[in-house]
C-alpha cells in the first residue's frame, strides 16, 4: 500500500487544534496590543486584525460546528503560564518578553469559539503544543491518529505543531484559510514552507469531506 499524507478524515479517528486563537492575540483589547497607540495598531496590525474578524474567525466557527457535528474530537491549546509571574515559561517567551499569566483573561479562548464544557483546552508555555504539554499522551489516549490544525500565528505556533505532530506520526491537516500571521506574504510563505509535512485543505474543502462521511 501506498504512504501517503493525503487521506481524507475518518472523524472517529480525527481531532481538531485551534492553536493560540485566544483573548491575547486575538482581540484588540489583548495584552499584546493592548498598550500600543493607535497609530502604531493600524500600521502594524490593522490588516491581520481585519482578515481575523472578516474570513478567519468565521470559517474557525463553521469549521467549529462541522467537526463537532461529525463526531471529531474539538480541541484548543493557548499561551498561559502554569504561574502568575511566568516562572515556567521557556526561554524563548521570557526573552520575546510577554507573559500570559495563569488564569487570566489573556489566556482563554476567544468567545467567538468558546469550548464546549466537555472540550479539551490545554494551557502551553512554549511555542509547539507539544513541547510543554501532554497532548501526544492525550491524543494517543483518544485514539486519535488525524490531527487538524489550524490557528495562529502561521509561520509561529502553527507551524510548530504542525512539525512536532508530523515527527510523532500524527497525519497533519492544515486548514490553510483558517489560519492567519501577520501578512499574506508572511502567510504564503508559511504555507509553501511546512506543505511537505501536511495535507492542506480550505475549510469549505474540509466540511465538504466531513459532510461526506454522514452520508
Amino acid at each position: 500500500m501506498e504512504l501517503t499524507r493525503n487521506v481524507p478524515i475518518e472523524p472517529g479517528q480525527a481531532a481538531i487544534l485551534y492553536v493560540d486563537v485566544q483573548n491575547f492575540s486575538a482581540h484588540r483589547k489583548g495584552a499584546e496590543f493592548a498598550d500600543l497607540d493607535e497609530k502604531t495598531f493600524e500600521e502594524k496590525y490593522r490588516w491581520y486584525f481585519d482578515r481575523l474578524d472578516a474570513d478567519v474567525i468565521p470559517r474557525m466557527q463553521e469549521l467549529q460546528a462541522a467537526c463537532r457535528s461529525a463526531g471529531v474530537e474539538v480541541m484548543y491549546t493557548t499561551i498561559e503560564s502554569l504561574t502568575l509571574d511566568g516562572r515556567d515559561r521557556s526561554l524563548d517567551y521570557k526573552i520575546t518578553g510577554f507573559n500570559v499569566a495563569k488564569g487570566s483573561w489573556d489566556g482563554k479562548v476567544i468567545d467567538q469559539i468558546a469550548p464546549g464544557e466537555d472540550e479539551i483546552v490545554l494551557p502551553k508555555s512554549s511555542s509547539s503544543v507539544f513541547v510543554s504539554t501532554h497532548i501526544d499522551y492525550i491524543l494517543r489516549n483518544l485514539g486519535v491518529k488525524q490531527l487538524i490544525i489550524c490557528g495562529l500565528i502561521t509561520d509561529q505556533c502553527v507551524e510548530s505543531a504542525i512539525r512536532d505532530a508530523c515527527d510523532l506520526g500524527y497525519l497533519v491537516t492544515q486548514v490553510t484559510d483558517a489560519c492567519l500571521t501577520y501578512s499574506q506574504e508572511r502567510h504564503d510563505n508559511s504555507l509553501r514552507t511546512i506543505k511537505g509535512y501536511c495535507r492542506q485543505v480550505t475549510t469549505a474543502e474540509l466540511i465538504a469531506e466531513l459532510k461526506s462521511k454522514a452520508v
